[in-house]
């Protein structure tokens, strides 16, 4: 395959990213860096999760969110769905978002410590779902996690995950999302992974999630692009990572991310300078350093501004 002259990437940050935060950031703030985010040129943020408030109380005013928010008409909405009564509660503002993703880890164990369900369990849900998604006219995403690697189990089947993805594609989605949840992938493996996986799972737009725990966030996502994967999830400033275990840090930056991508030719449709500045609006709110390396060093100047300064 050859690689993609253009690529899809979804802004995580609002879902992916809060729910990892120490503090509770306020219902207006988390609007605020939404709408900022919204006029960065995204097409695909994911905003809110219906899970319970009581187990990740960070996203307990998802709803308060959602009606707050003023993105333009063309960005699609996402919401993250972890089980059929927190579908319940989604269906009730319906009205509010366009898409909803349903999602299994590959590892038994990691699903287990992640939801308390076996990989059955959550797949039979999954399905449930899925045809009541369909039912309402939303466009169903999935997502595997621990697809690269588990923490408690190791190394992960990839015809297992692929199953898995074969069985989500059969509920529906149109996107399947692959996650690296702790941070376990390397690019070779990435390579190989997203070959077989496109070659395998033929009309349906196949996603990379990457987090950049041990710094190789962005070599992953090279390595999936150069294999034609042209769809990609990541979260500004380089927020969140996994609750389950604790030291998972970190999705790749998004503005790391597009800053790579735009200099290697690859359209993303994003403003970059926008993006950054959101991510400095949550880094000066957050009151902490941030790890994305754009945040610091700004777009490359390919203008030679600097010639004659020290």
């Amino acid at each position: 395959m050859t690689r993609p002259g253009s690529v899809k990437i979804r802004e995580v940050g609002p879902r992916d990213g809060f729910q990892n935060e120490p503090e509770i950031i306020p219902t207006a703030e988390k609007i605020r860096l939404i709408d900022s985010l919204g006029r960065a040129g995204f097409t695909r943020i994911e905003v809110a999760s219906f899970v319970r408030p009581d187990v990740i109380p960070q996203l307990a005013d998802g709803v308060e969110v959602l009606k707050g928010i003023d993105v333009p008409d063309d960005v699609a909405l996402m919401v993250l769905i972890p089980n059929s009564k927190g579908l319940d509660n989604a269906l009730r503002v319906r009205e509010l978002f366009h898409e909803a993703s349903i999602f299994v880890s590959a590892s038994e164990t990691h699903n287990r410590k992640n939801i308390n369900r076996t990989v059955a369990e959550t797949m039979a849900d999954d399905r449930v779902m899925a045809k009541r998604i369909l039912e309402e006219g939303l466009t169903l995403n999935a997502v595997i996690a621990t697809s690269f690697g588990c923490p408690y189990e190791g190394k992960i089947d990839l015809e297992s995950v692929l199953t898995l993805a074969e069985q989500f594609a059969d509920m529906g989605a149109t996107e399947i999302g692959f996650g690296d949840t702790t941070g376990m992938a390397n690019p070779a493996y990435v390579a190989d992974f997203f070959s077989a996986a496109l070659d395998r799972l033929r009309g349906v737009e196949l996603t990379a999630h990457f987090h950049n725990t041990r710094g190789q966030g962005l070599a992953n996502a090279y390595a999936a692009l150069e294999v034609g994967c042209s769809s990609f999830e990541s979260s500004f400033g380089e927020l969140g990572g996994c609750p389950v275990p604790v030291g998972s840090t970190g999705n790749i930056a998004t503005e790391d991310l597009v800053s790579m991508f735009e200099e290697m030719g690859v359209d993303t449709g994003l403003d970059l300078e926008r993006v950054i500045e959101s991510a400095r609006e949550a880094q000066a709110f957050l009151g902490r350093k941030l790890t994305s390396h754009s945040i610091l060093a700004g777009p490359v100047d390919w203008t030679g501004s600097l010639a004659g300064h020290p």
